[in-house]
C-alpha cells in the first residue's frame, strides 16, 4: 500500500509540473537574433517580448516564432546589457501575455522549472529543466557592468536556447528571465518585479539610465577611532585613488584621498554600494555625500552624470 500510495503521489507531482510547463509554454516564442540557435522571449504584455540581451546579434530582421513556422516580424524597443534585458515590439497575431507570480512568493527550496522554445516555440516545441531555488539575492553588480536589484539562483541547467526564457513556478507563472550571461560560470534569472521595471524604462527611454562619479575606488578600513567620532556604524569606507578630470566627482569637490561613507543617505563601504546607490534616480540630481578628509566630516554635493 505505501508503494502504491508513494507511486501515486510521485505521478501527481509529475503531473502537476507537466501542467505547468504547458501553462507556462503558452507565452513563449523562438526569437531569430542571431546566426546560431534560437533564444527564447516571452510575451510580457500585449505587443511586448521581452528576452535576453545578449541574444540579439543583430538590430534588424528580428523575428520572434510561437509556432515554429510563421515568424513575426519584431522591432527593437530598448535594450540593458547590464541586466541582460532587451525589448521586442510585435504586432499581429501573438500568444496572450504570460501571468506573473505575486511578488515575493518565491522562497528559497521551492520547485521551479526553466523554459525554453526550443528550434522553434510553441508549446509542442517546449524544452524544461527542473530544480529548486537554491538562492535568493539581492542588490548586485552583475558580470556585465549592471546593478540589478536581485536575483535567483535555481538548482538547474539552461540549455542553449533558454536565455531570455522564463523561469516558472508550480503554477506556470512567470517568477524570472533567465540568462546565462550574467552570473560567470553559472546561469541566473532577473525577478519578475525587476524584469517589469526595466520593462517600463526601456520602453519609455529606450535604455536604462545609470549614474556615474568618474573615480577609481577601492574599500579601506576605517579605524575604531573614526567610526566612534563621526557615530559611522561601518567598518569599512571607499578610499578615492582617483577623479577624472571634467567629472562630476571633480566638479562636486571631490579629491583623491577623501573616503566615501554615504551617498544620497546610503552606506559606502565598497564599490558595490556606490553602484547601486548611482541609480537612475540620481542622474542630474544634486545629491549629498559625505565623506572623510584626514579625518575631518566634510559634506558635499554630487551631481551624477549618466554613463554611456
Amino acid at each position: 500500500m505505501a508503494t502504491e500510495s508513494s507511486g501515486g503521489m510521485l505521478a501527481a507531482v509529475s503531473d502537476e509540473l507537466a501542467a505547468a510547463v504547458e501553462s507556462g509554454s503558452r507565452s513563449i516564442v523562438a526569437v531569430y537574433g542571431r546566426r546560431r540557435i534560437p533564444a527564447t522571449g516571452i510575451v510580457w504584455k500585449d505587443g511586448i517580448v521581452v528576452t535576453a540581451d545578449h541574444v540579439l546579434e543583430r538590430e534588424e530582421d528580428i523575428t520572434v516564432s510561437a509556432s515554429g513556422e510563421d515568424k513575426i516580424a519584431a522591432t527593437v524597443g530598448g535594450r540593458d546589457p547590464g541586466s541582460d534585458l532587451a525589448v521586442l515590439k510585435i504586432t499581429g497575431a501573438a500568444p496572450a501575455a504570460a501571468t506573473l507570480a505575486p511578488g515575493g512568493s518565491l522562497k528559497v527550496g521551492n520547485f521551479v522549472l526553466a523554459l525554453g522554445a526550443g528550434a522553434g516555440g510553441g508549446p509542442s516545441r517546449v524544452t524544461a529543466s527542473f530544480g529548486v531555488v537554491s538562492a535568493l539575492g539581492a542588490t548586485w553588480r552583475t558580470a556585465r557592468g549592471g546593478v540589478v536589484e536581485g536575483y535567483i539562483r535555481a538548482d538547474l541547467p539552461l540549455y542553449p536556447g533558454f536565455s531570455g526564457g522564463p523561469l516558472v513556478d508550480t503554477q506556470g507563472r512567470v517568477v524570472g528571465i533567465n540568462s546565462s550571461q550574467l552570473a560567470r560560470g553559472q546561469g541566473v534569472a532577473i525577478p519578475a518585479n525587476t524584469v517589469s521595471t526595466t520593462v517600463d524604462m526601456l520602453l519609455s527611454q529606450g535604455r536604462v539610465r545609470r549614474g556615474y562619479l568618474g573615480v577609481t575606488s577601492q574599500p579601506v578600513r576605517l579605524p575604531s577611532e573614526l567610526q566612534s567620532k563621526h557615530g559611522l556604524k561601518q567598518e569599512t569606507g571607499l578610499l578615492v585613488l582617483g577623479v577624472e578630470s571634467g567629472s562630476p566627482a571633480e566638479k562636486g569637490g571631490l579629491y583623491m584621498g577623501d573616503v566615501i561613507v554615504t551617498l544620497s543617505g546610503q552606506t559606502i563601504a565598497d564599490p558595490q554600494d556606490l553602484q547601486a546607490a548611482l541609480g537612475p534616480n540620481v542622474v542630474g540630481q544634486a545629491t549629498p555625500a559625505v565623506v572623510l578628509r584626514a579625518g575631518d566630516r566634510k559634506e558635499l554635493s554630487l551631481t551624477p552624470g549618466e554613463r554611456s
